[in-house]
């Protein structure tokens, strides 16, 4: 990397503030999307008199932390230098050293800290040592936009499962496919390009058994590593691994997914030696989840993904799962595209949401993005559940 002093003419520093340095170490953290799992996504930038002197990000797991590539590039300019961070410094000694140790040795004496580290084995711990040390520690600043960052992680640390988007895709009059069941291609190149970046910042992507005997889907990333903001040609792209809900063990062993790089880990609710025998011959990792009625238990599988370090998981199925998962307060994230058309009465709709009949029972969502994706639209919502919004699970697992 190199270093990044902006001054003006005649060598006189340029006015900055710590919401824009901060905003620069967002910016940074933002390069280690497709990167750092199961790490967070961090950045960090290193200012003394008014100068950037060093500025670096967290690309991988195992590699240097953002603070470190930052103390790196400074040099001896960071004695008495100003670090702003999006994540709390590290105070444990992981696959890499603690960053608080890098910074009290490099002699920074202010950090500027978006959030606190939601991990148990920091959680303020180290911004403690750094103020018991004589360094100056502020937190909150630009805090929203830090936690933004790392929905998954966050989420991870602090309810031990991952966040969970569910993405759909449907005609302007909401169906999701023709009465025939014929459902390719609803939206255009760009929204599918889109959808790509989605998969690509996913760790895992999960779907149905339903889903996969009607479409024998690949659930990859199937674009470059040129088209990834912080990733370089040639790099390789990390597969998210492939999680299908299959009670029964229906999953065939020439599906698709079981032929392509990556894992598949195929979930399900009853022994069947002979099946899974079969199905673990054909390349498959196999977890046994049971919950009621012989079906998958949701809520427990996602503790288990957490268990696996897995931070965000993309939804890509049928209304049955979609609506179970929504139904059980179990989505955090709505991801609808919706394509200029209309495709009928009969085509299949975006949620199965069984019982809903009182207005009452509705699930409230919070829109928080709208925008144009190539000809189609991205909507992008929160659910926010009440108590009558979590009954659906039980009912709709039923079709798993």
């Amino acid at each position: 990397m190199t270093s990044r002093s902006r001054a003006e003419p005649g060598g006189a520093p340029a006015p900055r503030s710590d919401h824009a340095y901060m905003a620069r170490a967002v910016q940074l953290a933002e390069l280690g999307r497709f990167t750092t799992d199961p790490n967070p996504r961090v950045g960090c930038v290193i200012v003394r008199d008014g100068h950037i002197v060093g500025e670096g990000w967290h690309r991988r797991a195992g590699e240097p932390h953002a603070e470190r590539h930052a103390l790196t590039e400074a040099g001896e300019r960071a004695r008495g230098a100003t670090a702003y961070v999006t994540l709390e410094p590290c105070c444990h000694q992981g696959r890499t050293p603690p960053c608080t140790d890098g910074l009290l040795e490099a002699g920074v004496a202010r950090v500027v800290c978006a959030m606190v580290d939601p991990n148990p084995l920091v959680a303020g711990r180290g911004l403690r040592l750094l103020a018991e040390a004589g360094v100056t520690v502020e937190t909150g600043l630009l805090e929203t936009a830090a936690r933004a960052l790392n929905p998954g992680f966050i989420t991870r640390m602090e309810q031990g499962r991952p966040y969970v988007r569910c993405k759909l895709a449907a005609s302007l009059d909401g169906r999701t496919a023709m009465a025939s069941g014929e459902s390719q291609w609803i939206t255009g190149e760009a929204a599918r390009r889109d959808v790509q970046r989605l998969r690509a910042g996913s760790s895992a992507i999960l779907t149905g058994i339903g889903t996969l005997l009607a479409d024998d889907p690949s659930l990859n990333v199937r674009i470059g590593a040129e088209d990834l903001p912080g990733m370089g040609p040639g790099e390789v792209i990390r597969q998210p691994l492939r999680v299908v809900l299959d009670s029964r063990w229906r999953t065939p062993p020439g599906a698709r997914i079981l032929t392509l790089p990556g894992t598949t880990l195929i979930v399900g609710a009853v022994d069947d030696l002979g099946r899974m025998a079969e199905l673990r011959s054909a390349g498959a990792e196999l977890y046994l989840c049971p919950g009621d009625s012989a079906q998958v238990d949701l809520d427990a599988l996602l503790k288990e993904l957490g268990r696996r370090e897995i931070n965000e998981v993309l939804l890509e199925t049928g209304p049955t799962l979609a609506g179970a998962a929504v139904s059980a307060g179990l989505v955090d994230e709505i991801l609808v595209y919706l394509a200029p058309h209309l495709m009928g009465d009969s085509g299949r709709g975006l949620f199965s949401l069984p019982g809903l009949d009182r207005m009452r029972d509705r699930i409230p969502l919070a829109i928080v993005d709208v925008r144009s994706v190539g000809r189609d639209l991205r909507i992008t919502a929160r659910p926010e559940p009440t108590e009558s919004a979590r009954n659906g699970l039980v009912t709709a697992q039923k079709q798993l």
